[in-house]
């Protein structure tokens, strides 16, 4: 293996590409948005310009998480061979290529409008703050829940030139999806967390939370059903929702011992829950 080949792994590492179930968590609700916004196909650009740039995004914000928790990760099991933090790709390195992934997105932003511009430099704000909010704050999901949904109201932003309220409501049903499924990947490293002191919501949850991760699926189910029952989606929404609702009583068989495995396993498959929802939205509006 040439020189070149092996750097190209290791950036590929760098950015999850073997794992894509972590950009597919970001881009089903925001397809989600990008129809309704768009009350049916959006178009080929938009579609476009929003699966790019939330592979883009996503692949940036491993980058940066990376660099951030580089000495955090080295006494975390799952994560001491991330190529920054065993020392395969240095911080310079991991910061220029999260910033040329960056670049590339903001780029496909400014083939849209001005609105969509500024929404893009609040994401991207946030997308820095992420990985330091673990540091001060009791649950650094509902910081992530933020990242994660940004892509909703720039959604609209980029199909009506506003943000309706419509598009808040899918955005807090979604804040509840990210505490749900991060809380099950925080449950993984649970032990680890507590000994370098970091803080997480499985932490700070303590024994409700099973429960909270529960409630937490409950809340983006209901957000989402509520928000658009007025969209004539039809009976295909319902089905939808109602298989979502049975993938949560699959993710409490996972998680309900708490062990690694069963946790990371419900975080895993997370997805595709996302992906039942966005084909209710899909199939709601092709069929209507």
């Amino acid at each position: 293996m040439s020189v070149l080949q092996k750097k190209l792994g290791l950036y590929l590492d760098l950015i999850r590409w073997s794992r894509p179930a972590g950009w597919l968590l970001l881009l089903w609700p925001t397809l989600g948005a990008l129809w309704v916004a768009a009350d049916g196909f959006p178009g080929w650009h938009l579609l476009s310009v929003f699966v790019l740039g939330t592979i883009l995004m996503r692949s940036a914000g491993c980058c940066i998480n990376d660099v951030a928790d580089r000495e955090f990760d080295k006494h975390v099991k799952r994560t001491a061979q991330r190529p920054v933090t065993s020392g395969a790709v240095s911080v310079k390195e991991a910061l220029g290529v999260g910033a040329v992934l960056a670049l590339l997105a903001f780029a496909l932003v400014l083939t849209t409008n001005l609105l969509t511009v500024a929404m893009s430099f609040a994401a991207l704000f946030i997308t820095l703050l992420y990985p330091y909010a673990k540091r001060w704050v009791s649950m650094p999901q509902a910081v992530l829940g933020l990242a994660f949904g940004m892509g909703i109201p720039m959604a609209f932003t980029a199909v009506q030139g506003a943000v309706p309220p419509l598009a808040w409501a899918l955005a807090a049903g979604n804040l509840f999806w990210v505490l749900a499924y991060d809380t099950e990947y925080a449950m993984v490293d649970r032990d680890d967390d507590l000994k370098i002191g970091i803080k997480t919501s499985a932490i700070t949850l303590g024994q409700w939370d099973v429960p909270a991760v529960l409630l937490f699926y409950l809340l983006y189910i209901g957000f989402w059903a509520l928000a658009l029952i007025d969209k004539g989606l039809g009976a295909i929404y319902i089905v939808s929702i109602g298989l979502a609702l049975a993938q949560v009583v699959w993710h409490y068989t996972l998680i309900r011992t708490r062990s690694r495995d069963g946790c990371f396993k419900a975080f895993r498959l997370n997805h595709w829950l996302g992906a039942t929802v966005f084909a209710g939205v899909l199939l709601g509006y092709a069929l209507r």
